[in-house]
């Protein structure tokens, strides 16, 4: 039996327009929406080749008063949700909401030391029980975590689910570290400078055309912070924000007929980081 332990295995947009946001990513992603709202919760799973690549749900609203805002969360799926965010404690994270039973599995909200915040995920039942596939369309293909620290949060995700360094790389804006799950590269870790952004992580989703892409981010209402800018792996990429504040990144290829740079994303670093934060 494969262990899925320390893998990503599932993506989820809260936010604050559900029909809003269905309407984007359909349009932006050409993925699907199917309905999988339960008595207590509105869910909406948005699908890619017929499978279930990610879920949209409303922020709630003592969370609204509490400040949070709309975004992307990436479940990590573990072999047991409560003595991971035991752990989480221990090595100085905290946990937001305990682990608890949901319609996609036994799930945790939690934050790492330098409070960027992620998902914990025990039996998924979202329509798959492996980690997502990285290499297709529609697919979140790389994970990136922006930080105070890389080194030190490195330390600690790899005391917390065994991820390793994959070789090292220096850009303009900080330490770049790509990072292996499952002996596969699945991210990096990037050091941000001090006056920038709060530690979070941001998700690339994979497309085709990324000209094609980045008019549809602009025609259906979200913004474009970075790109299409090279990236170390060969494709080209787009940092973005929807239009109810969440950030998400793009990567893709261009096309021999694409429509080319535009002067509005000059200014940012060759690799394609972000100079600022896209939720400010």
């Amino acid at each position: 039996m494969v262990d899925y332990h320390g893998r990503f295995a599932w993506y989820e947009l809260i936010t604050t327009d559900m029909a809003a946001a269905m309407a984007f990513y359909t349009k932006v992603m050409g993925w699907g929406a199917r309905d999988a709202s339960t008595p207590d919760l509105a869910y909406t799973l948005f699908t890619s080749e017929k499978s279930s690549v990610s879920g949209l749900m409303d922020l709630p609203e003592d969370a609204r008063k509490k400040g949070a805002t709309p975004r992307w969360v990436g479940y990590v799926s573990v072999n047991d949700a409560n003595a991971t965010a035991d752990r989480i404690k221990r090595l100085g994270g905290a946990v937001y909401v305990s682990p608890t039973n949901s319609n996609i599995g036994r799930i945790s909200i939690v934050a790492d030391p330098q409070m960027a915040t992620l998902a914990l995920v025990e039996g998924l039942k979202a329509g798959q029980q492996k980690p997502a596939e990285p290499g297709k369309p529609g697919r979140v293909g790389w994970h990136e975590l922006i930080t105070s620290d890389g080194e030190k949060a490195l330390t600690f995700y790899g005391e917390l689910f065994g991820w390793q360094k994959a070789g090292a790389e220096i850009d303009p804006t900080g330490t770049y570290q790509p990072f292996s799950a499952g002996g596969q590269t699945i991210g990096d870790m990037l050091t941000k400078p001090p006056s920038e952004m709060v530690p979070f992580w941001l998700f690339y989703f994979n497309i085709g055309d990324i000209d094609a892409a980045a008019e549809r981010v602009k025609t259906a209402g979200g913004q474009i912070f970075a790109g299409p800018n090279d990236s170390p792996g060969g494709n080209l990429i787009l940092h973005c924000r929807d239009p109810q504040g969440a950030a998400f990144a793009l990567q893709g290829t261009r096309s021999e007929k694409g429509i080319g740079w535009s002067s509005e994303w000059e200014g940012f670093s060759s690799k394609g980081k972000l100079v600022t934060d896209p939720r400010s």
